[in-house]
């Protein structure tokens, strides 16, 4: 057991190790040389080594990283993660500010500008100041946990300085130096391996190593840009007060960052760096213009996932010219035609480039693209680069026109175009070996049926192999036939094996978005499955059926109608039925007019002492309502937690019903008091 003198000296090297990786990592100004850290560093790590009781996770010894992990588990964000709608000009820019002056009654407001850094967006959450958990955005709604992996990079600080907050979230973006990219490559390039694409991949697979000590290798950095929940406790009245306060807890703010007064002095910002974005030392792809004061960014909300309080204004694209050496055709999970150009190898944006998207045949004809041309490509932050147009005054007259083929390069079945669709289609959904590897990579996905352990790889080596036909054999598959795969363990078959048997069980919308129908992403198989119980009453049900569901539209119900046509289909649904995929909802299904709070809007804010905020809106769905993140005049009830800022002044000022959490719990108990409490403008 540890004395005193050794607890004190355990608490004192902690404390000088955080200041000095402050020092160091966030303001850049050690005041002590790398010798004399190390030391530090090394009595720590001896004294926890010998007192693992006095081991705790905000020691600077836990950079270092960890044991591998076994995966990474899944986190609710306790706010969703939103996404920022774009620009691309002062026009654009222009409108934007418009619409946010109109929606605040022409009020004059400030703005910050911040470089819109090219990196990975994380969540941290610290708990009495101490750093207890880190997400990546993941949808928005659920991300992974990577705590151990961003433990090890030492501009995020493990404790806070000051006075602890009992809690605190804020979100920023993790990137990789431009130099720590130039670095690993040259390593690549030493041991003879193949170089990584751009800092931005690198540094996102980076985060999402299963080994800690991976991530610990490389020099990434955080920059924090915003505060998501302070709990109950008091904080600043705009985003610019906001970033000084969360730099003086000790988070690495960007020195960059300016606030602005005007529209004009936004476009100064951006036309400063513009010119000068090649100058920083991490990559970035525009500039994030916020409304400054919180009860504006209150008062305006969100759309979708998209905060209307902000915008990001978009670098132009990079550019580069190349030959363009031939056409591909990749066939789709819906038997799609897309082409795609391959290229002679260019780079772009740091990265090389040799296959860029085409979209469609009419948009190749739109812009007389042909082979042989010598073309713009452009890339503008996308994974995947595009083809912006040819340069006809280098034409020689051996270019050759495109045309699609006639018949799908993968099964040889005549190709059809729908009318009124742009895309070519292969109608062999059944047989179409290129449909059905996309259909299985999809089937098998986190957002479908989710098998973790079967990647592409496995998917086209079950394929290959005869194993699997279709994505109803995946749950015969047997465990001595897995073994008999090159590189197959024992360890990986069973996790394989354990997460297709888990995947039984999965709720209906993620199967009906797993089938791959076309048209039906998660938003649709969510409405689908809202109206009927089971696969077998969407088998089962019209087009008039399918077209009174808000938000199915005519091109999407006809396109379930014809899935369930196919007797192909009909026969791997029954095949899953077999195998014990769960195809049904547990719950009643009932027409959502029938439920006591249809029509109602509600708004909940503030924090609830016995539910979440995110609990609370899904019994306000239950019942029929809707809940949406703006107090409006529509709005019938505002539910007011602790701490309910500038949305209850607004419910005041608009006359809208406010309950506390006790009267929210009571109109709970009696749903249909709701419309009759409600005055008689608003019921």
């Amino acid at each position: 057991m540890p004395d005193d003198s050794v607890i004190r000296r355990v608490a004192e090297l902690r404390e000088q190790l955080n200041y000095h990786n402050h020092r160091y990592y966030v303001l850049d100004h050690p005041v002590i040389s790398d010798y004399e850290y190390d030391r530090l560093f090394q009595e720590l790590k001896e004294l926890e080594d010998q007192y693992p009781e006095l081991v705790a996770p905000d020691s600077p010894t836990h950079r270092v990283g960890g044991d591998p992990a076994e995966g990474f588990v899944q986190v609710e964000h306790r706010h969703t993660m939103l996404s920022l709608g774009n620009v691309f000009n002062d026009e654009s820019l222009e409108a934007w500010h418009r619409r946010v002056k109109n929606l605040l009654d022409d009020a004059e407001f400030s703005m910050t500008c911040e470089l819109k850094i090219d990196g990975l967006a994380v969540s941290l959450v610290y708990v009495d100041g101490v750093f207890v958990q880190g997400a990546t955005r993941g949808n928005g709604t659920v991300g992974e946990n990577v705590t151990d992996n961003l433990r090890t990079i030492r501009s995020i600080p493990l404790m806070l300085q000051g006075q602890p907050l009992p809690y605190l979230e804020v979100r920023g973006e993790v990137y990789m130096p431009v130099e720590e990219f130039r670095r690993l490559n040259r390593e690549q390039e030493e041991r003879g391996g193949q170089t990584y694409a751009n800092p931005r991949n690198t540094g996102a697979g980076t985060i999402r190593q299963l080994d800690p000590k991976v991530t610990a290798s490389r020099n990434m950095q955080i920059w924090v840009y915003s505060l998501n929940d302070a709990g109950n406790s008091p904080y600043p009245s705009g985003q610019w007060e906001t970033l000084e306060w969360l730099q003086s807890l000790g988070f690495r703010v960007n020195p960059l960052n300016r606030l602005c007064n005007t529209l004009d002095e936004v476009k100064d910002y951006y036309r400063e760096w513009v010119g000068k974005r090649h100058d920083l030392p991490y990559e970035v792809d525009g500039v994030v213009v916020k409304v400054n004061p919180f009860n504006f960014q209150n008062s305006l909300g969100v759309v979708g996932r998209e905060p209307r309080w902000a915008t990001a204004y978009k670098f132009p694209a990079e550019r580069a010219v190349t030959r363009l050496k031939e056409i591909g055709i990749n066939v789709g999970r819906t038997g799609s035609l897309n082409p795609y150009a391959i290229l002679e190898p260019v780079i772009v944006s740091g990265a090389t480039v040799q296959h860029a998207s085409l979209h469609n045949e009419e948009d190749i004809r739109r812009k007389d693209i042909r082979v042989g041309d010598w073309v713009t490509v452009e890339r503008a932050g996308e994974v995947i680069p595009q083809v912006v147009g040819p340069i006809r005054e280098r034409r020689t007259g051996e270019e050759v026109d495109f045309s699609m083929p006639e018949a799908c390069p993968e099964c040889g079945t005549g190709v059809v175009k729908p009318e009124g669709e742009a895309m070519h289609r292969c109608p062999n959904s059944s047989s179409c070996p290129a449909q059905f590897f996309e259909l299985l990579k999809h089937f098998v996905s986190r957002g479908a049926m989710d098998m973790d352990g079967l990647g592409e790889q496995w998917c086209r080596i079950l394929i290959d192999k005869g194993f699997v036909n279709t994505v109803a054999d995946l749950y015969y598959l047997e465990k001595g036939s897995l073994l008999e795969l090159d590189r197959m363990g024992d360890r990986l078959a069973t996790k394989i094996l354990d997460n297709i048997e888990a995947s039984k069980t999965r709720p209906l919308p993620r199967i009906l978005f797993a089938l791959g129908i076309t048209h039906v992403g998660a938003e649709v198989a969510e409405l689908l499955t809202q109206r009927f119980a089971s696969v077998d009453q969407m088998a089962q049900a019209a087009d008039e059926d399918l077209i009174g569901i808000d938000g199915i539209g005519p091109k999407i119900a006809e396109s379930i109608y014809d899935y369930f046509q196919v007797e192909g289909n009909l026969a791997v649904i029954e095949k899953l039925r077999e195998a014990g995929v769960k195809l049904h909802h547990d719950i009643q299904i009932v027409d959502p007019t029938d439920l006591p709070w249809h029509g109602l809007t509600f708004v909940v804010t503030g924090t609830l002492s016995t539910m979440t905020r995110r609990e609370a809106e899904s019994r306000i769905k239950a019942l029929g309502g809707s809940a949406t993140s703006s107090v409006t005049r529509k709005t019938a009830y505002l539910v007011a937690g602790n701490s309910p800022g500038s949305k209850l002044d607004t419910a005041n000022r608009v006359g809208t019903t406010v309950l506390d959490e006790e009267a929210f719990t009571s109109l709970l108990e009696s749903p249909l008091e709701a419309l009759q409490a409600l005055p008689e403008a608003q019921a």
